[in-house]
């Protein structure tokens, strides 16, 4: 008797830095979502999809839940937040051990009566005191009913498999949605301007990354492998530009150089990488310069 085959959508879902992006990527093995310690890292929506022989999952990562910053883009990412949560089959709601308050709470109220909810508690690794974690689950399973609880470290691989079988648990049967050795949906060159950004929001200070947007105005991939990507850092302010570029321009070699590496990691082959800087002011909160950058 043949087992049927499993698929589903899978949001995951949370306020800014719990670790969504982290726990996508170890999900998936392989680095797909830009993480840095910064809030409002992710930005868009990204798909991750993790395929065996019996299911499917396609996991949706999206951007923390703003209650702050409150400009054209971030309401323009909470609407990404909602929109995603109609759209699929399961939802992780991602909180971070022992920390639980009102932005918590708002995530948590948009949550579907509908459809599984599994709350996944993460960063149990920094807990002194697991003896914590019960009452703080107590506390959780109190204002809602999830279909299941799971404590995991995404950054150390603790307790993933247990996660992935209580996902697979919920997932309705159903065909492939995607080819079995695809992993996300994106192209490369959305990937190219995400490792950049992720570059930025890693070396610089923390008013500089919620003004600063990255453009590939040119991506060719040559007959050897290697690829040519020109990107344009779009900032907001002169002296944004004057931060980024840094004392005789290391600020900017060193964001070119750690991207160009990652680059070469995920595309496995040689990138030849030019970045340079244009202040392009009050893009977050232009709807035409939102939607000509990819923004929903």
């Amino acid at each position: 008797m043949n087992t049927p085959f499993h698929s589903g959508f899978i949001a995951i879902v949370g306020r800014p830095n719990v670790g969504k992006s982290t726990l996508l990527n170890h999900l998936i093995g392989q680095k797909i979502s830009i993480t840095s310690r910064k809030a409002q890292t992710t930005r868009h929506r990204i798909t991750g999809i993790l395929t065996d022989e019996c299911s499917q999952c396609v996991f949706v990562d999206t951007p923390g839940f703003q209650t702050q910053h409150m400009n054209t883009l971030n309401r323009g990412l909470n609407r990404v937040v909602s929109s995603s949560l109609r759209d699929v089959n399961i939802v992780l709601f991602v909180l971070e051990a022992r920390h639980y308050d009102e932005r918590d709470q708002q995530v948590l109220k948009m949550l579907p009566q509908d459809r599984p909810v599994i709350l996944v508690i993460n960063k149990v690794d920094v807990m002194a005191d697991k003896s914590e974690l019960l009452p703080f689950i107590e506390r959780l399973s109190a204002e809602f009913k999830f279909a299941a609880i799971v404590p995991v470290s995404a950054k150390q691989d603790k307790q993933l498999d247990t996660l992935l079988q209580a996902i697979r648990s919920y997932l309705p049967v159903g065909d492939p949605i995607y080819a079995a050795d695809e992993i996300t949906d994106r192209n490369e060159r959305f990937l190219a301007a995400e490792l950049v950004r992720e570059k930025i929001f890693r070396f610089t200070g923390e008013e500089l990354p919620y003004s600063v947007s990255v453009v590939i105005e040119q991506f060719k991939q040559e007959e050897s492998g290697m690829r040519r990507i020109h990107a344009a850092i779009l900032v907001d302010k002169d002296a944004h530009k004057a931060m980024l570029i840094g004392k005789n321009g290391e600020k900017l070699k060193e964001i070119a150089t750690q991207a160009r590496l990652d680059m070469e990691k995920m595309f496995d082959a040689k990138v030849f990488l030019e970045v340079w800087i244009k202040v392009r002011s009050g893009w977050a909160d232009s709807p035409q310069m939102l939607k000509s950058l990819g923004y929903e």
